[in-house]
């Protein structure tokens, strides 16, 4: 997606690599011109960046042992479990909000937060849905949990831009619409998920 973006405003694509906390700070001190990392438009956020149309609709899941199953069929016994959650995003927030009695533990890496689960050290790990299900297909003893947690309404994945962009904010929506109109979109979600390895 950010390759089509640098295409279409004919300029060379630079990609920074870094922690999910990180982004959107490098977005506000001028480092870099957009934010593409599964980032949720909350009304938080929207406070402080502007985002261009959404791109993604997310859904959340806890990424559980396969032994525990069972456990996690309601959320009665993840209120005061402990769950890790990437530090900084929308998983995270909505344990701290949902699940005020559990122990969250903020880590920075998904890897080591499903290292933790595995070990035994966290009961559970909130993520994104399609990052859990291509762990649980890479780890026959990790399942997503029926239990989930609320999702407010209208926090899709959207591309964070700093505020009064408007004619790069006009760039990124165009081919933003162009990728869902003509399945490209799509078609990286099933690459993505056939690509994607546990870290370890």
């Amino acid at each position: 997606m950010a390759q089509a973006i640098a295409d279409e405003l004919g300029v060379k694509l630079e990609i920074s690599s870094m922690s999910f906390d990180n982004a959107l700070t490098s977005l506000q001190t001028g480092k870099a011109d957009l934010a593409i990392a599964g980032i949720s438009a909350t009304d938080e956020r929207k406070e402080v960046f502007d985002f261009s149309i959404p791109y993604y609709e997310n859904k959340m899941s806890f990424l559980v042992r396969k032994a525990d199953l069972d456990k996690y069929k309601d959320l009665s016994n993840l209120a005061s479990a402990n769950i890790a959650a990437q530090k900084g995003t929308v998983p995270e927030t909505m344990v701290k909000e949902q699940l005020p009695n559990a122990q969250l533990t903020s880590l920075t890496n998904m890897g080591e937060a499903v290292n933790e689960l595995q070990a035994g050290k966290v009961d559970a790990v909130h993520m994104d849905e399609p990052v859990a299900l291509s762990y649980v297909g890479k780890n026959s003893d990790l399942v997503v949990a029926t239990a989930t947690l609320t999702m407010k309404d209208g926090e899709a994945n959207a591309v964070a831009i700093k505020k009064d962009q408007s004619d790069l904010k006009a760039v990124v929506d165009k081919v933003i619409q162009k990728m869902k109109d003509d399945g490209t979109y799509q078609t990286y979600l099933e690459k993505a998920a056939k690509l994607t390895e546990v870290e370890q």
